[in-house]
């Protein structure tokens, strides 16, 4: 059973670029903010059940329906996502609104995760023809279009959206996240080494050294990160680890980890690349511990990865019925992680 670590940017996390502006509710859909908190909670069974409620009470359809779409996605049933999303599209007003936006985010995302990269691609052409300039959908857009093996007008999108954003050095490493996922990290390197030769006086220490990190320089991105570590917060101690890590020293990566855990331990990857060195390091109890402590924190972003390693570490500890049981859950909430199947699989003949 492989470990996880943060999953990349890609598809998977297109539904946290769609508006952060929108809660889901006004203070007249009380039933429908009830429903979305569930879907924060994971409880897409229960947020359904709330959406049903809201409708019954004339809550704001397009919002009953967007909640929907959000909990079927959840529950990996996509056909009905875009159903429910479709849907909340056709009750607008024909003029574009915030929500509109929001919508068409959430519907790409759903075709992307429905392998209708195609669909997915007009959804954002639909964001685009009312917002040209919208950083968010061109750069996804390119990720849909690399998905139909348009290297070419995936090429043409991520150019676009760096000369509209040359500095934003996030994007930058997303970008090549996504070129070196469908095979040209080569190309994705390119938009790395040419921050680099700009020779930027403005970028920081903490940028260099990551840039490094990704171009497989770890010596150098070390250096840099050493002199931000303490400037950096998390990130900073994050991608210092993971230098070492690269380099083999997961004595030190783990040091790393621990002096950051020792002045704030609220963040979740920290735990998990902790977690990822103890089991490298063989000591399988310290490893469940880092991965648990994760778990306990709220609103982390990678609960799916810390619970899948969790199982991993009972599984090391010879605890196969332990695991057993939590991959069952797990499999509950994350019913279409084709690893997760796989292993209950060989988890089911122990």
């Amino acid at each position: 059973m492989n470990l996880q670590g943060k999953k990349p940017i890609l598809f998977a996390a297109v539904c946290a670029l769609a508006m952060g502006i929108l809660t889901g509710c006004g203070s007249g859909d009380e039933k429908v903010g009830e429903g979305m908190n569930l879907v924060q909670s994971l409880d897409y069974e229960g947020a359904l059940a709330q959406f049903d409620e809201a409708q019954a009470l004339g809550e704001n359809e397009r919002l009953v329906a967007r909640g929907r779409g959000i909990a079927y996605m959840g529950l990996t049933d996509y056909e009905q996502a875009i159903g429910c999303f479709k849907q909340a599209l056709a009750a607008g007003s024909g003029f574009p609104q915030p929500l509109d936006y929001d919508l068409n985010y959430y519907l790409a995302a759903a075709y992307t995760k429905n392998g209708q990269f195609a669909e997915a691609e007009s959804a954002y052409n639909a964001i685009l023809d009312l917002k040209e300039g919208e950083k968010d959908a061109i750069f996804l857009r390119g990720n849909v279009r690399l998905a139909q093996s348009n290297y070419e007008g995936a090429k043409a999108d991520f150019d676009k959206v760096v000369s509209m954003d040359a500095k934003n050095y996030d994007r930058l490493i997303a970008i090549y996240q996504v070129l070196e996922y469908y095979g040209y990290a080569e190309v994705g390197q390119e938009y790395l080494t040419g921050v680099l030769t700009a020779e930027d006086k403005q970028m920081s220490a903490y940028d260099r050294g990551r840039m490094y990190y990704y171009l497989g320089n770890y010596q150098d991105a070390a250096t840099l990160l050493e002199q931000s570590r303490e400037k950096g917060g998390a990130e900073s101690y994050l991608y210092l680890g993971k230098a070492y890590e690269a380099m083999g020293d997961y004595n030190y990566a783990a040091n790393v980890y621990n002096s950051y855990i020792a002045q704030d331990n609220h963040n979740a990857e920290i735990f998990n690349r902790l977690g990822l060195c103890e089991m490298t390091r063989q000591d399988y109890q310290k490893a469940l511990e880092a991965f648990q402590a994760g778990m306990q924190i709220e609103h982390s972003g990678i609960l799916q990865t810390l619970s899948f390693n969790e199982i991993v570490a009972y599984e090391y500890l010879g605890e196969y019925q332990k695991a057993a049981v939590l991959l069952d859950n797990y499999l509950k909430n994350y019913p279409d992680d084709a690893a997760a199947l796989r292993e209950q699989a060989f988890l089911s003949s122990r």
